[in-house]
């Protein structure tokens, strides 16, 4: 069965390869041009969510060829295994189940069995808890002043998710308390995160599922330090001043932080995947616990279109196909997103860790070598901004890049005529991309020959538009889900395992060696190459001369 499987994908890979053959040379204009239902028909719609992907290099031919390798590939086995809890993380042997993090009471995914449904939602009403005794004031810090500040510790999807919820956010938020960010090893982050804050007023949430990631744990005990010399140095003040987001209540009472202030998460939520479980505490207590279940209710409305919409309308999976259709066979290296909000200034960061994380991968489920080109490099900044930086590579450079372009079409912080501007922009980049500007439209601008070349604008620069009516907690929820789904709709295609990160690994131990050979009061002797070598010998002189 899994040998005439494979054959079926081969095949609907070499067929696909065939067709783009054909439509490579087919430019947007013309496909316009024939087709005057084109900009109707090649549209989706799902909660709320408007994908306009018309100004694709595709045709109704493309997108039953990609709709046929996914069903080849196993698309739907797959998505109804990871709602059943199986464990497809297979490198890791664990089930994937970030959506069960947003499934609503009463609903049953099983774990080995167990509903795991209850425990979600246990720990999201002590989430709740929390955030309203911090938020009303209720807490109070070592000295009896209440919390304004609050500093999430954490790295990687303990602090890619939450930095980029809180941003995204912010209208909601409350401006009565300051809210900061700490991932990076690097002293300057810490130093410049507290640098004006007032201990006393100081809620530190240290994320770390182990309680020993090398970043959070020397972030936290900076910050356990910075607390004490703030505090008079009694030690009991840890408990009023710290929370823990963890599952190790041993290391977390090492700490001096009281288990009872300790918020759970699971093994079959992967980092990147857990901005929605208790990694969002600092979420929740920006926004409160009321726009934290409407963005859990935004994340589930996409997991259900997703888990029973036929692929042909399914926007996470025609998203995923579309990347694939790029990636695979016309050698597309990136996909540029490009929020047209300004709150969505992270978004783009995020996704790299969502998307490139996922499935950076070179081997097969089954540790075989991938016959084609996995994981494309996600990047992008907010519009307007890249229009004046980077999209001239867009639209006149020699590379393909296929952009994602995300707008609104109500703004959140109405000024005169912003928002139009705004709009106006988006849609005008994606028209420009796809229809360019042709040497006679050029011409009869009354431009001279010599300069005709360079204003010239090739087009069929492909994009999709995707559209909601406001930024708001639950269209959040919309828009990370819809990543989610895409990346495990790509993962599939490749037949990898778009959960598991050995690569990380691998640069983390060898700094756990590096580390004392730095720090050594006498010289070490190394082991390395010659190259490392030397850079171990030079920083510890420059660390010397300081």
């Amino acid at each position: 069965m899994a040998a005439r499987s494979e054959t079926a994908r081969t095949l609907s890979r070499d067929t696909l390869a065939d067709h783009q053959r054909a439509m490579q040379d087919r430019h947007l204009r013309n496909l316009f041009a024939d087709d005057p239902a084109r900009a109707e028909r090649m549209t989706a719609e799902a909660a709320g969510v408007f994908l306009d992907y018309s100004k694709n290099r595709i045709d109704d031919e493309t997108l039953r060829l990609l709709v046929e390798l996914a069903e080849q590939c196993g698309l739907r086995a797959r998505i109804d295994a990871m709602f059943r809890g199986e464990k497809i993380n297979v490198t890791e042997h664990r089930a994937v189940l970030h959506v069960a993090l947003r499934a609503p009471r009463g609903a049953s995914i099983l774990v080995d069995g167990k509903n795991v449904v209850p425990e979600v939602h246990a720990v999201l009403d002590r989430m709740a808890e929390f955030a309203h005794r911090i938020r009303s004031g209720r807490w109070t810090g070592f000295t009896g002043k209440r919390i304004r500040s609050v500093v999430n510790i954490g790295i990687g999807g303990s602090d890619l998710g939450p930095v980029m919820a809180y941003e995204a956010l912010k209208h909601y938020s409350d401006r009565a308390m300051t809210f900061r960010f700490v991932s990076n090893v690097d002293g300057t982050d810490f130093v410049e995160a507290t640098r004006d804050l007032d201990p006393a007023e100081t809620l530190f949430i240290i994320s770390s599922k182990t309680f020993t990631t090398l970043e959070t744990m020397t972030n936290a005990q900076s910050a356990r330090a910075w607390t004490l010399r703030g505090l008079g140095g009694d030690a009991k003040a840890v408990a009023s001043h710290f929370v823990a987001v963890s599952t190790s209540a041993e290391k977390v009472a090492e700490f001096g932080i009281d288990t009872a202030n300790m918020f759970g998460f699971w093994d079959w939520v992967g980092g990147r995947y857990s901005m929605d479980s208790a990694i969002g505490l600092s979420t929740m207590l920006a926004v409160g616990p009321d726009h934290f279940r409407a963005m859990l209710e935004g994340f589930h409305t996409i997991d259900e279109h997703f888990r029973t919409a036929p692929f042909a309308r399914n926007l996470p999976v025609l998203m995923g196909l579309l990347a694939v259709w790029y990636n695979d066979f016309f050698g597309a290296q990136t996909v540029a997103v490009l929020p047209y909000d300004q709150y969505l200034k992270r978004f783009p960061a995020y996704l790299q860790q969502l998307t490139m994380e996922s499935n950076g991968k070179h081997v097969t489920l089954a540790g075989t070598p991938v016959d084609c080109q996995t994981g494309p490099i996600y990047w992008g900044e907010p519009g307007t901004n890249g229009q004046h930086s980077f999209y001239q590579l867009i639209h006149q450079g020699t590379r393909l890049i296929p952009c994602d372009f995300i707008a609104f079409g109500r703004p959140l912080n109405p000024l005169g005529r912003h928002h139009d501007i705004l709009l106006a922009n988006v849609i005008a980049q994606a028209e420009a991309l796809a229809f360019g500007k042709t040497p006679e439209q050029v011409k009869a601008e009354g431009t001279p020959d010599w300069l005709v070349p360079h204003r010239v604008c090739e087009g069929n620069r492909p994009s999709n538009v995707i559209l909601l009516e406001r930024l708001t907690p639950s269209a959040l929820g919309k828009l990370v889900a819809l990543y989610e789904h895409s990346v495990f709709t790509q993962g599939t295609i490749w037949n990898i395992d778009s959960f598991d990160q050995w690569g990380v690994e691998l640069g983390k131990v060898l700094a756990q060696r590096i580390i004392p050979e730095l720090e050594s009061k006498t010289e070490p002797k190394l082991g390395h190459d010659s190259s490392t070598n030397n850079l171990i010998r030079r920083c510890r002189k420059l660390k010397v001369a300081t």
